[in-house]
């Protein structure tokens, strides 16, 4: 049982990794599931502080995540149709992967300009709306990534320092 936990709590810790990029995917908190299962199994101690304050922050951080780019939108003088742009920019480069890495820094912001051209009319204004969406979107990412990236370090620590009680088998 520990041992499907533990495999779980993987696909849940590379799940929450992969969510700090897609935005249909709650990145901190899927990879706080996976601490959780990890947390579950026999030979790891539950230690409920942990798990509260990591519970808190991924909570935060997803909370945050649909604060920021708002903000980051309307101090630029953008619209919703800029922050669409950038998640449908963000969903191209994931499908169309031409760019490669730098597609995805790419394909958003040019989302977030043809959203907030078809918004408005004046393209200074539209410039400069998508670079605040853009920004926003950014930050956003780069925080559910850090978040998610810290989570696969502690997950990683915690199983290898468990490592001999999760995976004593006995043979007799």
């Amino acid at each position: 049982m520990d041992l499907l936990l533990v495999i779980f709590g993987l696909l849940f810790i590379i799940l929450g990794l992969i969510g700090s990029f897609l935005p249909v995917l709650p990145g901190p908190p899927l990879s706080w599931v996976g601490l959780l299962l990890l947390h579950l199994t026999s030979a790891v101690p539950n230690d409920p502080w942990f798990l509260g304050v990591t519970f808190v922050i991924a909570i935060g951080v997803f909370v945050l995540d649909y604060v920021i780019p708002i903000a980051g939108t309307r101090r630029f003088g953008g619209s919703k149709a800029g922050m669409i742009g950038t998640s449908l920019g963000l969903i191209v480069a994931i499908i169309f992967p031409i760019l490669g890495f730098f597609g995805i820094i790419v394909w958003p912001f040019v989302g977030a300009l043809v959203g907030e051209l078809i918004n408005k009319a004046d393209e200074k204004t539209a410039m400069k709306a998508a670079f605040g969406s853009f920004i926003g979107f950014l930050t956003g990412t780069f925080l559910k990534f850090i978040v998610a990236a810290i989570y696969t370090g502690f997950f990683i620590y915690i199983l290898f320092s468990n490592a001999s009680e999760l995976f004593s088998f006995d043979w007799f």
